[in-house]
């Protein structure tokens, strides 16, 4: 199953664009050009196309509707998708729905954000962290900006 395309909203000219899960290079707006943020909804079937194949480094949000500490973090990581659109992509999987996936990298708590570059984990942050922890963090393999 491949994930679904998501709708992006532009936010440099505020225009509606639909991102497949799984492109490859940066997503643009096709009106103004500008890099979008890149969040995917991935599953155990679509992780190797949209994280793996990615051509950015892509922040994995493993997380659980249950979790308190997940929803603390969700919303930073929405922040960091939008903050450095066109240097990183992000991808949350939903680990009660996507058991292969969490067992494969041997995940035991959540929230877990994994930081995958050429379809390989370079970092991984465990727990509720601040904003500036986790961008430290990922600036260490982020690209040059787009």
């Amino acid at each position: 199953m491949n994930a679904e395309p998501a709708v992006v909203v532009c936010p440099n000219c505020g225009r509606k664009n639909r991102v497949p899960a799984a492109a490859s290079g940066v997503p643009r707006c096709g009106h103004c050009h500008h890099p979008l943020p890149w969040t995917a909804v991935a599953d155990d079937d679509s992780y190797h196309a949209v994280v793996e194949e990615a051509a950015l480094p892509v922040l994995v949000d493993l997380w659980a509707p249950w979790c308190g500490p997940c929803r603390t973090v969700s919303p930073i990581v929405d922040q960091l998708a939008a903050e450095l659109a066109g240097r990183v992509r992000v991808a949350k999987m939903n680990v009660d729905d996507n058991p292969a996936t969490s067992s494969r990298f041997g995940v035991q708590s959540i929230p877990t954000l994994l930081v995958i570059k050429d379809g390989r984990e370079v970092d991984r942050i465990v727990g509720a962290q601040p904003k500036a922890a986790i961008l430290g963090r990922l600036e260490r393999h982020m690209s040059a900006p787009a």
